[in-house]
Parts: C-alpha cells; sequence; structure tokens
C-alpha cells in the first residue's frame, strides 16, 4: 500500500507539473485573487458536507449504539479527522477508515460494529459515487461536443457498474473476512483473532439486511456530494465566470468520479486539476480559471484538514497523557 501510495504520489506530482508548465500561473493567481476574502466562506461551507456524511453515518451506527454514546457532533469531528487523513496524508485513500474505527472505540463502540458502518459507507460511497457521475454525464451530454470527444469516460462508467454489486455480493456472503483472516495474518502481519472477523462478518451481513438505513445513508451521501458542486459555483462567480448549477454540477461529479479511479493518488494530487481543466474547456470555462478553482479547493481542504489533523493529535496525546496518569 505505501509503495502504490508513492507511485501514485509520483504520478500526480508528473500530472500537476504538465498542468503548471501549460499554464499561465500568473494568469491563476490574478483569477485567484479576484475573488477575494469571500472565498473565505467556503471553509466554514465545508461543514454542511460534512454534516451529511456524519448524518448518514449515524443512521447506519444507530443499531449498534443504541445508547447514543457517539452523537452527531462527535460523528461531526471523527468524519473530519477521516476525510483530513485520506485528503492530506500518503494513505492511498484508506487511513480515514482504520482511523474512524479507532476513534469510534474511545466511545466503547465494538470494533466490528464500527468497522461494519465503514464498509458501509465505502459500499454507499461507491454507488453514491456512481449515480452522481451519471447525473453529470447525462447533463454533459448535452454538449455534442462532448458525446464525441470523450467516449471513453462513458464506457469507463458503463464498465465501472459491476464493480459496486459485485462488493455488496461479496459482502453478502457472510464469511468474506472470515475467509480473508488468514491471508490478513499471513500477509498483513496484523493479528486478527477467528471471532473477530467472525464478528466483522455477522455485523457486515447485519447491516446489508437493513435496507431502509442504506438508502437513507445513501441519500444523504448523494446530497453530500451534490453540496460540493455549490463551492465550485460560488468560486466561479466570484472569478467573473459564472455558471449555472448545473454547469458545477458536470464539474463536482467528474471530480468526485475520477477522484475515486484514482484513489492510490494521494489526495488526487494532479487529477482534480486535470478532470477541472479537461471538463472546464467543454464548459467554456479557461484554464487557468479551472486551475484557480482547484487552487481554492486544496487551500480549503488544508486550511479544514490541518485543524483536524491537529484536534485528532491532541486529544491522542490527552488520552496517552491521561492513561499515563491512571497507571501511576
Amino acid at each position: 500500500m505505501k509503495l502504490a501510495a508513492y507511485l501514485g504520489g509520483l504520478l500526480g506530482i508528473a500530472l500537476l507539473t504538465g498542468l503548471v508548465v501549460h499554464s499561465d500561473v500568473s494568469g491563476m493567481l490574478q483569477t485567484a485573487l479576484r475573488g477575494g476574502w469571500p472565498l473565505l466562506w467556503l471553509i466554514p461551507y465545508r461543514t454542511v458536507t460534512f454534516l451529511l456524511y456524519a448524518a448518514g453515518w449515524h443512521v447506519l451506527l444507530r443499531p449498534y449504539d443504541p445508547g447514543r454514546r457517539a452523537g452527531m457532533g462527535y460523528l461531526l469531528w471523527v468524519t473530519t479527522v477521516r476525510e483530513a487523513i485520506d485528503r492530506l496524508l500518503p494513505v492511498a485513500s484508506v487511513g480515514g477508515a482504520v482511523a474512524g474505527v479507532r476513534l469510534l472505540g474511545w466511545r466503547a463502540i465494538p470494533a466490528s460494529s464500527a468497522a461494519a458502518t465503514v464498509i458501509m459507507e465505502i459500499l454507499l460511497t461507491l454507488i453514491t459515487s456512481w449515480l452522481f457521475a451519471v447525473v453529470g454525464l447525462a447533463l454533459l451530454m448535452r454538449f455534442d461536443a462532448a458525446a464525441a470527444e470523450y467516449p471513453r469516460v462513458i464506457l469507463a462508467l458503463l464498465l465501472s457498474v459491476p464493480i459496486p454489486l459485485l462488493f455488496a455480493k461479496v459482502l453478502g456472503s457472510g464469511s468474506l473476512f472470515t475467509r480473508m483472516q488468514g491471508l490478513i495474518v499471513r500477509f498483513a502481519g496484523v493479528p486478527v483473532p477467528p471471532a473477530a472477523a467472525l464478528a466483522l462478518d455477522s455485523a457486515v451481513h447485519s447491516s446489508l439486511r437493513r435496507l431502509d438505513s442504506l438508502a437513507a445513508a445513501g441519500a444523504l451521501h448523494l446530497a453530500a456530494l451534490v453540496s460540493g458542486s455549490v463551492e465550485i459555483w460560488f468560486a466561479l462567480r466570484l472569478f467573473g465566470h459564472p455558471v449555472g448549477l448545473a454547469d458545477a454540477l458536470i464539474l463536482e461529479s467528474m471530480v468526485q468520479a475520477f477522484r475515486h479511479v484514482a484513489f492510490m493518488v494521494p489526495a488526487s494530487l494532479g487529477v482534480q486539476e486535470t478532470v477541472l481543466v479537461v471538463f472546464g474547456h467543454i464548459l467554456g470555462v479557461g484554464a487557468e480559471t479551472a486551475m484557480a478553482v482547484s487552487l481554492v479547493k486544496r487551500l480549503r481542504e488544508v486550511v479544514y484538514g490541518v485543524a483536524s489533523l491537529v484536534s485528532w493529535q491532541w486529544m491522542e496525546g490527552w488520552r496517552l497523557r491521561s492513561q499515563v496518569q491512571n497507571e501511576s
């Protein structure tokens, strides 16, 4: 995983370098500065997206946490930490899930139950991201040039349909992690007792049977994805290049689709910029303006993400000091 993350990082840097070389960097910075201080509103606005994700997670967690030990406020914080880890650290978009299970353990949520809800979130992310991309491509098809110029994107989307369905089928078998237990111990060196693997399989199977919870959480996940379109719409208006919400949704849906395809690239470095430039060109958005939008999104991620990571490390240190004091 580390090697894949490093290789993905090199690929992302190469993509980003190529874009910078062929772009007007001064023009991009001037465009970004044109937005002025109102761009700062994108930082607190990001909380809306996190709230929707946290609400979806709360729905999935409800059967395993009847005492509401992990409330919405706590889940909102954990959601921001997970996002910060996946976006800012070289963990190939899986470190946040591991941290989420750990942080739920602080509220006495069993690891198997916490892991089951995180796995359900991954499944819902695959499904909702695909649906979001379908909506974006349907809107994109109104541009005749797009239908002729990007058939590979449409083909790739169609070929990806079986992935979430196959994932759900494998999870529904009820014995995936029990079968993988020996492989995890052998190749990853992680001691996973058979009883833990069996408990995780049971929790996952139970979660899959709660179709109403999955549907509600999926709707909230999809709403969270759509909310990202407002960021692009708002930034482009401030840059003096206003577009409709439909155009902003196209750009955001393509960014999210390619982010998930290139999940091994840390923070989708270079991928996000390339997608915004390519699809922005179709919508009449210049390369420098598209790069400025990506820059603003990056800055928002860094500001929000660093604050979340610092708070997480502070909590880790506080818990460690408390344990030492109790032992002494």
